[in-house]
């Protein structure tokens, strides 16, 4: 069973307290499935004087159409006591955020209180209530005959499992986030506004760097870190072939050629050892050594090692201190793609903070996410921070229209500033929660033949972008989950280098063997700080079922 808390806005309350009500025996219904399946009924403090009035009158209205007749004051004692005794059982909420102007709106103040407390709840919580208008306010608002009439599954647990639950976050933060918005429209500075300048110094303080610098999207943040290295034709930056294309694609806009690594099959990320291998080729411009991109010609110029970009796959970082120990004998730059592990840490480090520039996207599906595109670069060197500031903005100098070198305009909308920062608030919970989802199917999942789940190495603590299993079921499993309503996702498909966009570099099928193994057998579960252990159970039970089928 899952709680299944509530709050009884008046009408349904009133309702269940008084007799003969039409709507009655549906309120009743509700109230009794909550505490069957363990949730708590609640009140808001600030309606009980209404609720007290219209309970009164209710039970006079009941009292008349019977026939009997009842006084003002024996209606509202029985008002007192009928509450009194419901308050045995449901708590009592108060409205903390309470906006005053809300609770002035002449049409139904008590909507405004009701949504605040609401927002103040701790975990999930529906608003039962029979008023069309509030139903349509918010998501959190159901009828009590359509609450009674929900789905679930033969656990008790909720049928509708989304991938990522962004609705559950925001109504966990939506008071804030409004607030945050309606200041923006109040101040107006839509394009480098002072939330701008908020966000980056509390990235900067979460990640333990001195430099945080927003901009428009992941893939900008790379590109910037890239572009404030010099990264250009002839240079060559090595990178893994089993991620979305935006790694490399910044660095073929650039002119300079992906030389791609394969990825260790436990943790998907760049593997060292082949690391070293391809540097070494790479040298000696000898494929034999380790796969390398095709020449056009033998008066090609060999490439140059220019740095390193490892991704952090699906939330773990890297192994840091053997590519560092690689990048410092090759005199290489690394370059940190954290778009995925924003919220992992390495030995006590926070992921963004591990290479020379740590770069993140805040794609609304990432571990912190915006409500549209950003991202931010991230670095200890000033020199490096300085020229990423100016880029960022169009190789900006001393002023917008003096302009020290070619740049982007790759500023983030202040917008976005505005709904990250309540969201990195509740991130170390939801790392935590997301931490906890992980072990629980991995608990699970680990037990079964024929799949393989992930590995976190000691000392890492994952983000949990994504959970990804490997299994040669595939197909099946993702039937069988479909079937129940479960969502699942393939990252990655194809690896970067049998794509069409890079077949010019001349790889070929089984030049990186375990990028393509993964892409042939990897498999992504629904992962979200808002996923409840009896989702987990019911998902890894179908899993579990698909392989025995």
């Amino acid at each position: 069973m899952i709680e299944r808390d509530v709050i009884l806005d008046v009408d349904v309350a009133v309702d269940a307290l008084a007799d003969h009500r039409p709507d009655g025996p549906m309120a009743k219904a509700a109230i009794d499935r909550v505490l069957h399946d363990k949730g708590r009924v609640w009140l808001v403090a600030a309606s009980l004087p209404l609720l007290l009035e219209r309970l009164r009158e209710a039970i006079e209205v009941g009292a008349e159409e019977q026939g009997i007749g009842l006084t003002h004051a024996a209606a509202s004692s029985r008002a007192r006591t009928n509450l009194r005794s419901f308050l045995e059982t449901a708590g009592v909420l108060t409205s903390h955020g309470f906006d005053a102007e809300a609770a002035l709106e002449t049409e139904a103040p008590t909507w405004a209180l009701t949504l605040r407390a609401a927002d103040a709840f701790s975990g999930d919580v529906a608003i039962l209530s029979r008023e069309p208008g509030f139903i349509a306010t918010d998501v959190r608002v159901i009828a009590p005959k359509d609450f009674v009439a929900r789905e679930y599954s033969k656990d008790g647990v909720d049928s509708k499992i989304p991938f990522v639950d962004l609705a559950r976050q925001q109504r966990r933060i939506l008071t804030k986030v409004e607030k945050r918005i309606s200041t923006v429209l109040r101040h107006g500075q839509y394009i480098m506004g002072p939330e701008i300048k908020e966000l980056e110094q509390k990235l900067a303080e979460y990640t333990g760097v001195d430099h945080a610098i927003c901009c428009a999207s992941g893939t900008d943040a790379l590109l910037l870190a890239l572009m404030a290295y010099g990264v250009g034709p002839g240079d060559a930056v090595f990178t893994s072939p089993f991620t979305f294309i935006s790694t490399a694609e910044v660095i073929s806009l650039l002119g300079a050629a992906p030389v791609f690594v394969d990825i260790d099959p436990w943790t998907f990320n760049m593997d060292p050892d082949c690391l070293a291998k391809a540097i070494r080729a790479l040298r000696a411009n000898d494929p034999e050594i380790y796969p390398l991109p095709a020449r056009a010609d033998d008066s090609a110029p060999t490439l140059r090692p220019k740095g390193i970009m490892p991704v952090d796959l699906f939330g773990i970082p890297s192994d840091y201190q053997r590519i560092y120990t690689i990048a410092a004998e090759e005199r290489l730059f690394v370059i940190e793609d954290a778009a995925q592990s924003f919220g992992a840490e390495y030995h006590g480090r926070r992921a963004g903070s591990l290479g020379d520039i740590g770069c993140t996207s805040f794609f609304p599906a990432k571990p912190l996410g915006c409500y549209g595109d950003g991202g931010a670069v991230l670095t200890q060197d000033v020199g490096l921070a300085d020229r990423m500031i100016s880029l960022r903005i169009h190789g900006k100098g001393k002023d917008k229209y003096d302009n020290d070198r070619i740049g982007l305009n790759a500023r983030m909308d202040t917008l976005q500033a505005a709904l990250l920062l309540p969201k990195l608030e509740i991130l170390p919970e939801e790392i935590m929660a997301r931490n906890r989802v992980a072990a629980g199917y991995t608990e699970r999942l680990s037990r079964l033949t024929g799949l393989q789940t992930p590995c976190v190495p000691e000392g890492l603590r994952s983000a949990w972008a994504q959970y990804s299993i490997l299994t040669d079921r595939r197909e099946d499993i993702q039937a069988a989950l479909k079937a129940k309503g479960i969502p699942t996702a393939v990252y990655y498909p194809k690896p970067l280098h049998l794509q069409t966009a890079y077949a010019g570099l001349g790889y070929k099928q089984g030049d990186f063997p375990e990028s393509e193994s993964a892409s042939r057998r990897i498999l992504s579960l629904p992962m979200h700080p808002y996923l409840t252990a009896g989702q987990v159970e019911m998902i890894a039970k179908e899993v579990a079922a698909a392989l025995k089928g």
